[in-house]
């Protein structure tokens, strides 16, 4: 059944998140760093647009805590108000409305009205551009145009020179586009940006030493065995990531002859992550039903030669860009939508319900085996090879 109430993270937690990401590491290596799957990291990176909150401090004319012990203390000895505000040099209305919205003469704790000011400090700021329809109006014109937002910048100062409130600046365009609480830019302007990223990247991140688009050694699917493409013999697969929300993520195989499908669970899309979970799971699998297994170029499976030696099991690569040529398992995950949604977070689901689900796809039959079920074609086959 689906895991709940899984915890958060703390403030420190997010605090070392943030200084991970602003140095550029993934969301892999940032929840393995965390421990933390990188979906939750991803959800707390994701909410702020990628942009790290400023570290909130308090305003130099705001009462310190040492300043409401003393009013605590003044009220304690029967003071008047004035006569606190002069001792600590305030105004008399600043004792009086601290004293008053905090329970009054007889109930005021220091300790809890300096807690209670600290939350209220969280409001919400108003955003530049919501009190600038005219200029909002303009920067969404220009990113429909495809302007960059450093574009933007530069020709409202040319174009309005003088004028500070129809100017703005690139890293403002940017907070209102990946910051949705925001509510001024939509969210729909992200794709005309040219990176179309859905979040602000550190300057300092970079896909060095990351096996992306390349697989070291991979084997070609042009060089799988003959057998594999009639379906005639069992133990070939085929395997993808289902991806949910959240950066999260299980691991799908299918077997070509009888449509067999196993789900696993996975704690990331790291390499490590995927062949750690798809070993422990192949493994269960019996000898005579591991053969091959197909995937595409995914980064996910950099390690595939530690999976050969661990299950026997040789991976052959899919051209790029050609789902067609796994299109068992491209039409089980169609029908895996059906148990998870798109948009579904996928970390929430555990390794014996994703167990159930596979149980419940297996035992339904199918057309293309003629209404068979994969899971009597399967058995079918291991009773009669003993």
């Amino acid at each position: 059944m689906a895991r709940m109430g899984r915890p958060g993270l703390s403030d420190q937690e997010k605090s070392e998140l943030w200084r991970r990401w602003q140095a550029g590491q993934t969301l892999t290596d940032i929840g393995l760093a965390l421990g933390k799957h990188a979906g939750s990291v991803h959800g707390v990176i994701s909410l702020k647009g990628g942009i790290a909150p400023t570290a909130r401090t308090r305003a130099s004319k705001h009462l310190t805590l040492h300043e409401r012990e003393q009013i605590s203390r003044g009220l304690a000895k029967s003071m008047s108000l004035r006569s606190i505000a002069r001792d600590l040099g305030r105004s008399p209305s600043t004792i009086s409305r601290e004293v008053s919205k905090n329970q009054g003469v007889i109930k005021y704790r220091a300790v809890i009205a300096d807690e209670l000011a600290w939350e209220r400090s969280r409001r919400p700021k108003s955003c530049f551009l919501a009190s600038r329809p005219t200029l909002c109006q303009i920067v969404a014109s220009k990113l429909e145009m495809k302007w960059s937002p450093e574009q933007i910048s530069g020709w409202l100062k040319h174009e309005f020179p003088g004028k500070p409130d129809m100017q703005i600046s690139h890293e403002t365009i940017y907070r209102s586009l990946f910051i949705q609480a925001r509510g001024v830019l939509k969210k729909e302007l992200v794709a005309h940006l040219r990176s179309r990223r859905m979040m602000r990247r550190s300057k300092l991140s970079t896909t060095k030493g990351q096996p992306r688009g390349q697989i070291i050694d991979a084997v070609s699917i042009r060089e799988r065995p003959a057998e594999v493409a009639d379906r005639a013999v069992p133990g070939h697969w085929e395997g993808d990531l289902l991806t949910g929300s959240h950066n999260s993520h299980i691991a799908t195989l299918v077997e070509r002859h009888s449509r067999f499908t196993i789900l696993v669970q996975v704690g990331g899309k790291d390499t490590n992550s995927v062949i750690t979970a798809l070993t422990r799971e192949v493994n269960k699998i019996p000898a005579s039903l591991k053969k091959t297994l197909t995937w595409d170029r995914g980064s996910e499976m950099a390690q595939h030669k530690s999976f050969t030696v661990a299950t026997d099991v040789q991976v052959y690569f899919c051209d790029p860009r050609s789902p067609w040529q796994r299109g068992s398992n491209e039409n089980t995950n169609r029908l895996l939508r059906q148990y998870f949604p798109k948009g579904t977070d996928l970390k929430e689901f555990n390794q014996e319900y994703l167990d159930q689900v596979a149980l419940q796809l297996n035992e339904r039959p199918r057309k293309t085996l003629g209404f068979d079920t994969p899971a009597a074609r399967l058995s079918a086959y291991v009773a009669s090879t003993g």
